[in-house]
């Protein structure tokens, strides 16, 4: 056989060329979609190489290994999730009526949440094997939200003299609650929408 009659393999389609920093936040959201799609147990370079298309040695001249990658992906999502958390928070200052700051901040979240659903569903456990340095960087930061959420209702109660009232447990209860909301809105949007959950955080709030 002649080589003019062989037949050449076709070639591997490849990402184009980026810079160093747009290269490893593009790498960040390849893996970042494994996560979510497959769970964290397969993430691997090779993986994420396929998923960029691109080669090994791209990778891991972004970053140093897959440890360091997801290291950064743990940051990159943490920041983003606690920065709207607070963003969502500090629109309110907590100092008008409790009812109508609470439900306007969570459904606000809501919003925050299925505009940014591959951010959220780690961070609301939603997907499967979950390392625990991700487990303790999630609860880290749940712990600034709930302190948030805590100076929050502690100006709203006073402002009604609600004096007697556990304002920590109340605000371990809201943590709970509007994570839940979120879970619901993102794995049963058809029968929890946004509208079906304030109104009922609304009746809650006044019974």
């Amino acid at each position: 056989m002649t080589s003019g009659s062989s037949t050449a393999s076709p070639r591997r389609r490849y990402a184009p060329r980026m810079p160093p920093e747009q290269r490893r936040e593009h790498l960040l959201d390849c893996a970042l979609r494994i996560v979510v799609r497959d769970g964290y147990d397969q993430v691997s370079v090779g993986a994420i190489s396929k998923e960029a298309g691109v080669t090994r040695p791209v990778v891991y001249s972004a970053y140093d290994g897959l440890e360091a990658l997801m290291l950064a992906l743990l940051e990159r999502t943490r920041n983003r999730a606690y920065e709207q958390a607070l963003g969502v928070l500090n629109s309110g200052s907590g100092s008008e009526d409790l009812e109508e700051w609470l439900t306007a901040s969570v459904a606000r979240f809501l919003d925050c949440v299925q505009a940014d659903p591959d951010v959220w569903r780690p961070v609301l456990g939603l997907v499967h094997g979950t390392p625990a340095v991700v487990r303790r960087r999630i609860e880290e930061t749940r712990d600034l939200v709930r302190a948030r959420i805590e100076r929050g209702l502690s100006i709203a109660l006073e402002t009604r003299g609600a004096d007697g009232l556990d304002v920590g447990v109340l605000a371990h209860v809201l943590v709970v609650t509007i994570e839940e909301f979120a879970r619901l809105t993102l794995e049963r949007p058809a029968e929890y929408g946004k509208e079906r959950l304030v109104t009922a955080l609304s009746g809650l709030l006044k019974a």
